[in-house]
């Protein structure tokens, strides 16, 4: 067989694995190895080679890598876990910065456990054991069900019809992985455990330093939203993919939409009340990473600002860019629109400061064809019962609106904090969450194909760290934009956008992780999303302008 890896072509065994045809070229790599992508589809380094194709090789200096590493990580975890906490059942919760928080049914992990996980976890790795895939038949694996009475990979087996059902073992302990591991413990080299709360934290690297810990940021905000999104579950007792595809079955799911719809309103409402009693405020920020649904929010928090008295007034700060001349360049000579520097801060903050003064400004609009600011007559002047409503990615940096006192200022961070699991051991990316989101707007309204939306992902991203995550404990409230039941009511548009992505294609590594995780979920009607739900931000058939 002919097997292309960097342009040169190597002749392989058919079944050879990869790890065995290219032991030199992982052994010799800069950066650790944990996976490959073959003929652009995620794989393990013991994935069978069985027919021509091109092979990439997948290091930990890579987010997708890292991404292998952490839920290696975690199965690792889960088999330590099993042995020191014997009986005890444990959920992996969500991320918290560069930490899995997991927590224990009716129980608090020690300062003297926690210690016992972590060297226990350190002793699997330590003898470098294998992590192999084991592939069972359906009838396998309910037989195997009936024999062993466990829960472990009992989503793959429950939830969709394929004849093939993967099990990771290593040594005695088994369990179902929602991706790619690596093929041996002994690749997790840098990691952590510590008591959390009534939990405990799961610390690991990031793929720009893959090679030690970073210190530990407390997030009690983040941390404080996600906990609230965690208790709404428990209302609705819909906390994994089972359990909403149950009330879908069971036809309960138009009480699940319009309890979760109604619960973000009343979140909204919150926010408003808390923005309405402090009078000093005179204007709100909202930032977000992109597909949070901050164009709903904001609308449906101007209503509860009107409830309260209060009539909101937007102002876009896309108008207010430096003129093209002036715009910085990033490390590749390209105009960087997303950094600060891009923004006329000088001219944004005088205007700031007249409109609260009770001055009347005129209005740039900005010729993004032009790189220019027009001046087309628009006054604005703000009255006594009127606040200024702002969004935009700098709007928790307080270097956009330097020149006003921080008393005047209400802050909101928002996003899609998923924290849906597929079960106990398998959390939903909050990333791939906003990717999904994205990838429906941009063909609905836009008319992007899912593979140019994917082939931008990575540089949004790298905007969001940059620009936007390092400041969302500014914030004075958070706002988790995330609906229980969202991704089933995406999937009937998505699916066929990621299934037009050929094998040939980059993106398609990315699109098929995506339709796997999106088999998981039982379809919901569009027409059963309430036409004030954030979601037709996405969708379209909304109440609200976009």
């Amino acid at each position: 067989m002919n097997i292309l890896y960097k342009g040169e072509n190597l002749q392989a065994i058919k079944g050879q694995t990869i790890s065995n045809l290219l032991k030199e070229q992982i052994n010799n790599n800069k950066d650790l190895v944990v996976g490959a992508i073959f003929n652009n589809e995620y794989v393990n380094l013991e994935y069978s080679l069985e027919k021509d194709g091109e092979v990439k090789l997948i290091d930990v200096s890579t987010k997708e890598g890292m991404k292998i590493y952490i839920r290696t990580l975690i199965y690792i975890m889960g088999k330590a876990f099993e042995k020191v906490c014997l009986g005890i059942k444990m959920t992996v919760n969500y991320q918290l910065t560069n930490a899995m928080f997991c927590d224990c049914d009716n129980f608090t992990l020690t300062e003297e456990l926690a210690k016992q996980l972590n060297d226990e976890m350190k002793k699997i790795v330590e003898q470098d054991l294998p992590i192999k895939q084991v592939i069972m038949t359906r009838q396998e694996a309910k037989e195997f069900y009936e024999r062993t009475n466990t829960s472990k990979g009992r989503l793959q087996f429950d939830l969709q019809q394929n004849e093939e059902i993967y099990m990771y073992y290593c040594e005695e302990y088994y369990n179902y992985c929602y991706g790619t591991l690596c093929n041996r413990t002994g690749a997790i080299r840098i990691f952590e455990v510590i008591p959390y709360d009534d939990g405990f934290l799961v610390r690991y690297p990031n793929h720009n330093a893959p090679y030690e810990l970073p210190k530990l940021i407390q997030s009690k905000k983040l941390e404080w939203a996600l906990n609230e999104y965690d208790d709404i579950h428990k209302i609705l007792n819909v906390n994994t993919v089972y359990k909403l595809n149950k009330a879908i079955e069971e036809n309960r799911i138009k009480d699940i939409i319009m309890l979760d719809e109604a619960l973000h309103e009343k979140k909204i409402a919150n926010i408003a009340d808390n923005i309405a009693q402090n009078r000093e405020v005179k204007m709100v920020l909202i930032a977000g990473p992109s597909s949070s649904g901050k164009t709903t929010f904001a609308q449906r928090l101007g209503i509860q600002l009107r409830l309260n008295k209060l009539k909101p007034v937007t102002i876009s700060v896309d108008n207010y860019f430096v003129e093209r001349s002036e715009t910085p360049r990033d490390e590749n000579g390209k105009y960087d629109f997303e950094c600060i520097e891009a923004i006329d801060l000088k001219l944004f903050n005088e205007h700031l400061t007249k409109l609260l003064n009770g001055e009347e400004i005129e209005m740039p609009e900005f010729d993004f064809v032009e790189g220019t600011k027009r001046y087309k007559g628009k006054k604005l002047k703000l009255a006594k019962d009127e606040i200024l409503v702002i969004e935009g990615i700098h709007c928790l940096n307080d270097k956009l609106t330097s020149e006003i006192p921080k008393e005047q200022k209400y802050k909101v961070y928002i996003s899609a904090l998923t924290v849906l699991n597929m079960d106990r051991f398998n959390r939903i990316s909050s990333t791939d969450t906003r990717l999904v989101r994205r990838i429906v707007r941009d063909y609905q309204f836009r008319g992007y194909s899912a593979k140019q939306t994917i082939s931008t992902w990575d540089n949004v991203n790298k905007g969001e760290y940059k620009n936007i995550f390092p400041y969302q404990e500014e914030a004075d409230s958070i706002f988790n934009t995330s609906l229980i039941y969202e991704l089933g009511a995406l999937k009937e548009i998505i699916m066929p956008l990621l299934e037009e992505i050929g094998e040939q294609d980059e993106e398609y590594a990315q699109a098929r992780k995506l339709i796997k995780m999106l088999k998981y979920f039982k379809q919901i009607p569009q027409k059963d999303v309430p036409t004030n739900s954030l979601l037709k931000e996405f969708i379209g058939g909304g109440d609200f302008k976009y």
